[in-house]
């Protein structure tokens, strides 16, 4: 018995939700939804997936494309309150450096342009190379590798700055 079309994509479900959760800046709710409607798009546009493919590649790019035009459509109409700027507190206990200092990349991270956010976490997250993450962006890999630099700069940066702050406040 042969493995039907869900069988393929199941295995590929964690990835695609903790891509969305980063995208949608972890709105489970929002994020939820919006690999549901990944889902049901490949699932019923399977017809369109070249086998043998890549089918991480081609979920991650309906995944991004889904998104891409959610936040174009919410662009176009301004009197949607959208509730991306959410960020949800997440209590440290006193001492905790490490959860402190990945709270300050989880932040650097969040504070990258969407486009430098995406391309970090399909390279770093996801394991995907310049050029599937040029393909599932629809990007040149110049583009990529760009950004990719600047994402990394940044978030190097601001974590220093952090760093820097903190030394600074507790003197």
């Amino acid at each position: 018995m042969g493995r039907t079309s869900f069988d393929l994509v199941e295995p590929h479900i964690p990835s695609l939700r903790r891509y969305a959760l980063v995208l949608l800046r972890q709105d489970e709710q929002r994020a939820d939804d919006l690999v549901q409607d990944c889902l049901v798009r490949a699932l019923s546009r399977w017809h369109l997936w070249r086998h043998p493919g890549n089918l991480r590649g081609w979920l991650f790019t309906i995944l991004h494309n889904i998104y891409v035009n959610d936040v174009a459509r919410a662009v176009a109409r301004p009197d949607v309150v959208e509730i991306q700027d959410y960020f949800p507190s997440m209590a440290v206990p006193a001492n905790q450096v490490h959860s402190i200092q990945l709270r300050e990349v989880v932040k650097a991270i969040q504070g990258l342009s969407d486009p430098q956010r995406q391309t970090l976490l399909l390279v770093t997250m996801e394991g995907f190379s310049y050029d599937e993450t040029a393909e599932i962006t629809g990007v040149p890999i110049g583009t990529v590798m760009s950004r990719l630099s600047r994402a990394r700069d940044k978030v190097r940066e601001e974590v220093a700055g952090e760093t820097k702050s903190r030394g600074r406040s507790a003197t």
